[in-house]
C-alpha cells in the first residue's frame, strides 16, 4: 500500500461517524427483545411508520415496524426475490414494495434476521397512505390477530374542529383496544412521561438534522436515513433521547474540528422521497465524486415536522393533531411550502426528487412541487425514477447519466 493510499484510508476513517456503532448495538438489542417477547411475557404490535406509537410504549408493548424492516430488506438487497414471491402469490407488481416484501416474508419467514417476530396485534394509521389499510388487513388475517385502524383525514387546507373531534375520539378507542389486548389498565401518568420523552426525542432529532446547515456539512442525508431508525422504533424512550444527545455532541465536534462527511464539499442538495435503499452506497459516492452533499431530505425531517402541534402538558389531545398533520397528509401545496423552507434553511444548490414507483402519495404531486420550486427558487431539479426496495425499477446507467448532467448544470450556474 502506497503512502497516498494510507492517507486516503486514514482520512476515510476520520470522516466516519462514531455513533453508528452504538446505533447498530441499540437496534440489535431492540430486535432481540422483540424476538424474545413471549419468553418475557411481553406483547408485540406491528405498527405503520406514521402510527401513534406512544400508547404502545406506555403499555409496555414492543412496537415493530414492517416498513422499517422493508428498508432493511432493501439495504440487504433481498427486495427483488421477496417482491417476486409476493407477485407469485397474486399481488400486483404495482403495489408498494414494502407491502409485497413484508407479505411474502410472513409466508416464508425469510428476509434479514430471519423475519419479524409474530405480532399479537396490528396498529394501522392511514396518514401515510391508503395501501397500509389492505396490507395490514392481509397480515391480520394471516396471523389471526386483532387490527386497529386510525383514520386521519387529509388536511389539504387546515385542521378543522370536525377533524380534531373525529381523530381524538379514535385515540380513546385506540386506548380501549390496547387495554382489551393486554388485559391491563391504561396508565395516564406513564403516558404523560412517554409523551414528554417522545417530544424531547423529536426535538433532538430535529437538532441533529439542523447540524447540516453548517458548511461543510458534518453528515449527509444518507447518514440521516440510517440514524432515523431510533426516532421511529424507540420514540418515547430514554434510549432514543440519550442516543440523540450523544449524536448531537459528535456532530458539534465535527463542526468545530472541520470534519465534513463529503471531502471538498462544494455543492449542497436536497433529497425528496424515500431512499433507494439498495443503492445508498452508490448514490452517496456518485454525488460525493461531484463534491456534492445531500445535506437534507423531506423523508427524515417528517418525524419532527409536526412537533409544533404537540402540547407537552396535554399530549393525548395534541397527539391527534400531530399525527394527522404529518408531511404526507397535508396536501401538495403545503408540501411545496415545506420544501421551499428547507431549500432556504439548508441553502441548497439543487433539488433531487426520487420518483418512487412504490410510494404513490409521496410521488404523485412531485411534478407540481418541481414546477413550484423552479418558479420560486430557480435552482436545478433532477427527477430519478426508482423504487425504494425493488431494484427492477431502477436503471443504474440512466441514473448515472442524469446525475452527471444535473451536476454539470449546477456547476455552470455556480
Amino acid at each position: 500500500m502506497t503512502d497516498t493510499d494510507k492517507d486516503k484510508n486514514k482520512d476515510k476513517e476520520r470522516r466516519k461517524i462514531r455513533s453508528a456503532k452504538k446505533m447498530r448495538e441499540i437496534m440489535t438489542t431492540y430486535y432481540m427483545e422483540a424476538m424474545t417477547a413471549r419468553e418475557n411475557n411481553k406483547k408485540v404490535a406491528w405498527i405503520t411508520s406514521g402510527g401513534p406509537v406512544e400508547p404502545l410504549i406506555a403499555m409496555d408493548i414492543i412496537p415493530v415496524y414492517p416498513e422499517n424492516y422493508g428498508a432493511m430488506i432493501g439495504a440487504s438487497k433481498m427486495g427483488e426475490d421477496l417482491c417476486v414471491k409476493a407477485e407469485e402469490m397474486g399481488y400486483s407488481s404495482d403495489l408498494c414494495s414494502y407491502a409485497r416484501a413484508d407479505i411474502s416474508c410472513a409466508q416464508v419467514n425469510g428476509g434479514p434476521i430471519g423475519g419479524l417476530p409474530r405480532p399479537d396485534m396490528l396498529i394501522c394509521c392511514n396518514n401515510i397512505c391508503g395501501t397500509v389499510l389492505k396490507w395490514y388487513e392481509v397480515q391480520a388475517r394471516h396471523f389471526k390477530v386483532p387490527l386497529f385502524i386510525l383514520d386521519t383525514p387529509v388536511c389539504h387546507t387546515g385542521y378543522s374542529p370536525e377533524i380534531a373531534t373525529y381523530v381524538r375520539r379514535q385515540i380513546d378507542e385506540y386506548i380501549i383496544f390496547l387495554e382489551k389486548a393486554t388485559g391491563k389498565k391504561f396508565d395516564l401518568d406513564k403516558m404523560a412521561e412517554v409523551g414528554r420523552l417522545a417530544l424531547q426525542g423529536q426535538k433532538l432529532w430535529q437538532k441533529v438534522l439542523k447540524t447540516t446547515t453548517h458548511k461543510p456539512s458534518p453528515m449527509s442525508a444518507f447518514d440521516a436515513f440510517f440514524f432515523l431508525a431510533l426516532i421511529v422504533t424507540l420514540r418515547g424512550t430514554q434510549i432514543a433521547v440519550d442516543f440523540y444527545e450523544e449524536l448531537i455532541l459528535e456532530m458539534e465536534e465535527r463542526v468545530q474540528t472541520g470534519i465534513s462527511i463529503v471531502p471538498n464539499e462544494k455543492y449542497r442538495l436536497l433529497w425528496d422521497n424515500l431512499p433507494v435503499w439498495y443503492q445508498l452506497k452508490w448514490l452517496s459516492q456518485k454525488f460525493s465524486n461531484h463534491n456534492a452533499c445531500l445535506v437534507a431530505d423531506t423523508y427524515t425531517s417528517a418525524w419532527c415536522s409536526a412537533i409544533k402541534y404537540i402540547d407537552e402538558n396535554n399530549f393525548l389531545d395534541s397527539m391527534a393533531e400531530a399525527y394527522t398533520r404529518i408531511y404526507l397528509n397535508i396536501g401538495v401545496d403545503e408540501m411545496a411550502k415545506e420544501v421551499l423552507k428547507m431549500i432556504r434553511l439548508y441553502d441548497v444548490d439543487g433539488f433531487v426528487m426520487h420518483s418512487n414507483r412504490s410510494c404513490k402519495p409521496y410521488s404523485f404531486g412531485q411534478m407540481d412541487i418541481m414546477e413550484i420550486v423552479r418558479k420560486k427558487t430557480g435552482i436545478p431539479v433532477l427527477m430519478l425514477e426508482a423504487d425504494m426496495v425493488d431494484p427492477r425499477n431502477f436503471s443504474l446507467s440512466q441514473a448515472d447519466t442524469r446525475i452527471d448532467a444535473f451536476m454539470e448544470i449546477i456547476k455552470q450556474k455556480g
